[in-house]
């Protein structure tokens, strides 16, 4: 072989081996660990703080796990002005970031504006793969404190009364927070089959009011007897500075805790009707249920219109609305009458008597 030929074949051999399956990949550039930016950040504004909230991103934008707290920079704007940092803290990955921003006297009052707010997540050498989403707020003053609040246990629930503020040309809602601070007790006796589902421990009701209509009271028709609970009110105002929907707080009020006692008896029962089955020597009693919501029992009053005595307890049953008498005699008139019981022992009026006569055989 030649010397020419020789050379070719080497270099032929030589760009087969280089460009072959076996040949190195081209190196992958550095990742440069940048976490994702946060896509949930929240503002919500109570007297002059806006808490923030938002949850921290597990992985980079090129998908590595994060593994050390993560630097994040907080920032503000005002209407239409740059955002600018008002804090920087740190972070765990998929942890819930939180941050208080206590607004300047110069937010804090003065005119509605709107406030936007953005967080950044820096890597170790400063930088970021872009801001978050947008979450808004608004500047200046925020609702007066309820003041004077007062509890009162009713027959339909608890009477909250506090000191009206006017608030000309604002809508505005007194948000009622509730915890129950007692858990029901297992009822001994049945429930009433109108007695509502329970609720749950913590509850938040709302009173709208409109243009400073502010009544100062409300009844929590919902809260369950027998029970300890404590209530704190806040006013709040909806706004749109910019056209953004947005929320202020006021301060909440001082707690206040009312024991729900029942002192109050059931409604009298309604629609009592009674029936002789002179087959059966009885008289069948049926009446309209009573929808008071820890019913316990009804009582029966029987009084022999021809013994001249006045009505006794004959019987007391469950909520069951129907009563068959048999301890009755022919040729006798009844006159019977119903009172309601509840879980507590208080007991209705008795209803309007009704007679009826066993004829005789």
């Amino acid at each position: 072989m030649n010397r020419k030929l020789l050379v070719s074949s080497l270099a032929l051999v030589l760009a087969r081996t280089l460009t072959g399956c076996g040949s190195p990949a081209s190196p992958e550039p550095p990742s440069l660990n940048l976490p994702l930016p946060v896509a949930d950040l929240s503002a919500a504004r109570t007297g002059n703080k806006v808490q923030l909230a938002w949850t921290m991103p597990k992985r980079t934008t090129d998908k590595m796990t994060l593994r050390h707290p993560v630097s994040v920079a907080v920032c503000r704007a005002t209407e239409t002005a740059a955002c600018s940092d008002v804090a920087t803290l740190e972070a765990a990955p998929g942890a819930a970031g939180t941050y208080a921003d206590i607004l300047p006297p110069d937010l804090a009052q003065g005119p509605n504006r709107l406030l936007r707010y953005q967080v950044f997540l820096r890597n170790h050498a400063g930088k970021s793969a872009g801001p978050s989403n947008l979450a808004y707020s608004a500047a200046g003053g925020s609702p007066a404190a309820v003041t004077g609040l007062t509890a009162q246990m009713q027959p339909n629930g608890v009477l909250l009364s506090w000191t009206p503020v006017s608030e000309p040309g604002q809508a505005m809602v007194i948000r009622i927070k509730r915890v129950q601070l007692t858990l029901p007790a297992a009822a001994e006796t049945p429930r009433s089959p109108l007695a509502p589902a329970p609720l749950p421990a913590v509850q938040t009701l709302a009173v709208h009011t409109q243009d400073g209509d502010n009544p100062g009271h409300a009844i929590d028709v919902s809260a369950l007897l027998n029970q300890q609970y404590r209530y704190t009110l806040e006013r709040v105002v909806t706004l749109t500075p910019g056209g953004q929907p947005v929320e202020i707080q006021g301060p909440p009020s001082e707690a206040i805790e009312v024991s729900t006692k029942d002192t109050f008896p059931p409604a009298v029962p309604q629609g009592l009707a009674a029936v002789a089955d002179s087959a059966a020597g009885a008289i069948d009693l049926s009446w309209t249920p009573d929808s008071d919501p820890d019913l316990a029992a009804y009582h029966i009053y029987r009084r022999d219109l021809q013994g001249g005595l006045p009505p006794r307890q004959t019987a007391s049953v469950g909520v069951e609305t129907s009563f068959r008498d048999p301890g009755v005699e022919a040729g006798h008139t009844y006159a019977y009458s119903v009172s309601a019981v509840d879980q507590t022992g208080n007991e209705s009026n008795r209803s309007p008597e009704v007679n009826e006569t066993l004829p005789d055989h």
